[in-house]
């Protein structure tokens, strides 16, 4: 998209009036990135509707906890690209998330139940994270990258790399890398330690994902971001140029000319600061946080970098929009989460994808497929693309329920916009300019 000649832009935009759709105040809460969703996966917002189903790019705030079921994991994404991850029937509280004067980031969270892994990268200038389960404590000040699986009767911390220390009841221990300690609940806390770590089923996903953020996290990027959540994202995803009129603009791969960056989403309230914009794309967080949307005439959106000294958006403003532009409006009333376009139903990772105009990346599960530039230029030139998927994407995959449709067991609360953007039916996916297909039948997950 980004190929065709900067002077034919440069002549576009020339005697442009830009007009700008202004985005609500910025909130200075502290957030953090829901940057993975797999299978059935829940939150609680503190709304007092208890837990409900967890979207990708939700913002997560103090006091929120987040919990995947038998086949669901997630992933949360810190500011300096720290990671934590849980697995299948595990439940992880946000205990603090706070932002101090100094612009050192607090972070307290507690492994409730399950299986949790902790990327800890200690980027942050004065950044403090604790990680805390039973009356254990880990604070870890270099970078550190463990496994913590809480049982009934025990917890197992295993560290991959790096070193930690861990205070609980029994004292302080000092595990290094490839060594795990075993704490005994039941007869305070009292602890062993290993020489070797045990492998678990989950370890392989979580390497899988710990490899793709260290592979983009700079790859790409022609920005200096003050924040890394999202930026491998962007780096895989998309790509920058420098258009005339404009300046620096990222843009996602697939676009297409009638694609929207606001057709699909949700509305999602959360208290203290009301609603915000959710996008579904597996790239969609720094470009609905922070900076603005641009169409660039002929050419398609772009997202515009920048204003990350302030606070965040709850909806970034929209510069230039083209005629018949719906800007996005919240709901005026009520807590409930409104979904607006159509559902996108994502499973496990096919072995063969057909890319299409217009996907924006929907439907391309991370690292799946390997240089989407590449890809990009077929698609523009012949309209779509068949691609192969990596073993590695494959075996590490769960069904997911994805955006737009409903987790077992859980109060979703949602009401449903409709823009007329597209439609999704089962086996493939549809933004009303294309669609990804798994070149066979997908069951859409159950809903009771």
């Amino acid at each position: 998209m980004w190929n065709r000649s900067l002077g034919t832009w440069l002549a576009l935009v020339v005697g442009l009036a830009l007009t700008v759709i202004p985005a609500f105040a910025e909130s200075h809460v502290r957030i953090v990135r829901l940057s993975e969703v797999q299978g059935t996966v829940a939150v609680d917002r503190g709304t007092g509707q208890g837990f409900e189903k967890a979207s990708l790019n939700m913002p997560m705030v103090e006091g929120m906890k987040l919990a995947a079921k038998a086949d669901g994991r997630a992933e949360v994404e810190f500011e300096d690209g720290s990671t934590v991850r849980i697995a299948p029937d595990t439940r992880i509280d946000f205990s603090h998330l706070s932002l101090e004067d100094s612009g050192a980031h607090v972070s307290i969270l507690t492994l409730m139940q399950g299986m949790a892994y902790v990327d800890y990268t200690a980027k942050g200038k004065g950044d403090a994270f604790t990680f805390q389960f039973n009356d254990e404590k880990v604070r870890p000040e270099q970078a550190v990258h463990f496994r913590v699986h809480l049982q009934e009767a025990n917890a197992i911390l295993a560290v991959f790399n790096g070193e930690l220390k861990v205070d609980g009841p029994s004292g302080q221990v000092e595990v290094s890398k490839n060594k795990s300690v075993i704490f005994d609940l039941a007869n305070q806390n009292k602890y062993t330690l290993a020489k070797n770590i045990d492998e678990m089923p989950f370890d392989a996903w979580d390497k899988q994902q710990t490899k793709y953020q260290q592979a983009y996290a700079s790859r790409g990027s022609a920005n200096n971001y003050p924040y890394t959540y999202g930026v491998s994202d962007l780096n895989y995803y998309g790509n920058y140029a420098n258009v005339p009129g404009y300046g620096m603009m990222w843009q996602p791969y697939f676009a297409g000319a009638g694609w929207s960056p606001f057709a699909d989403g949700s509305w999602m309230f959360y208290p203290g600061f009301g609603y915000t914009w959710v996008s579904p794309y597996p790239w969609g967080w720094m470009p609905y946080r922070y900076g603005s949307w641009a169409f660039v005439p002929g050419f398609g959106w772009g997202w515009q970098p920048g204003a990350f000294a302030g606070g965040w958006h709850p909806v970034v403003p929209v510069t230039n929009a083209p005629q018949r532009f719906k800007p996005p409006v919240p709901p005026t009333a009520g807590t409930a989460t409104v979904t607006v376009g159509h559902p996108v139903l994502a499973g496990n990772v096919p072995s063969k994808l057909v890319v299409q105009n217009g996907t924006a990346g929907l439907g391309v599960p991370r690292g799946a497929v390997h240089n989407l530039d590449k890809i990009s230029h077929q698609v523009q030139q012949n309209g779509s693309a068949t691609v192969h998927t990596s073993t590695a994407a494959r075996t590490s995959s769960m069904g997911s329920p994805g955006f737009g449709a409903s987790g077992q067991n859980m109060n979703t609360g949602a009401g449903h916009m409709n823009t007329g953007a597209g439609h999704v039916s089962t086996g493939h996916t549809s933004t009303g300019a294309g669609h990804v297909s798994s070149g066979g039948h997908t069951s859409a997950p159950s809903h009771r």
